[in-house]
């Protein structure tokens, strides 16, 4: 148990920290631009905590668990990739399909993110799970 709170924390430190330097610093203005005002000025912050905590224990179960079970990196990066691109993209795609103004890119471009952010926190999580809790 205590290996999969380890994995969990990782994950959930390496996915908030990125997430919170491309939300609140990098895409911002992006984000801005092309969902004009159906963008909140300020964010539902209980919403988005109980995102954060299904998905990192959805990222924890679906790639973070099997790299640990089979001792390999490129499981965790590839199955993070993987989940990341299925999440974010049925997010976005099914804006683009439903809703007014919702561009190609910015689904593309917020997959692409999701991708990487998912991959990222995976391996770390796996790496640091697999550091401190080896054998």
């Amino acid at each position: 148990m205590l290996k999969y709170a380890l994995a969990y924390l990782s994950t959930a430190v390496v996915f908030f920290g990125l997430d919170f330097v491309w939300l609140g610093k990098v895409a911002t203005g992006f984000y801005k631009s092309r969902l004009g005002d159906i963008m909140l000025e300020r964010p539902n912050f209980t919403a988005a905590a109980v995102f954060y905590l299904f998905y990192i224990a959805g990222i924890v179960y679906f790639a973070v668990a099997p790299a640990l079970q089979g001792n390999s990196l490129a499981t965790a990066l590839i199955s993070g990739a993987l989940l990341g691109l299925l999440a974010y993209g049925t997010y976005d795609m099914t804006n683009l399909a439903t809703l007014k103004n919702w561009s190609l890119s910015l689904s593309l471009v917020d997959m692409a993110w999701g991708t990487f952010l998912t991959a990222i926190a995976a391996g770390a999580g796996y790496a640091v799970t697999s550091r401190f809790m080896a054998g």
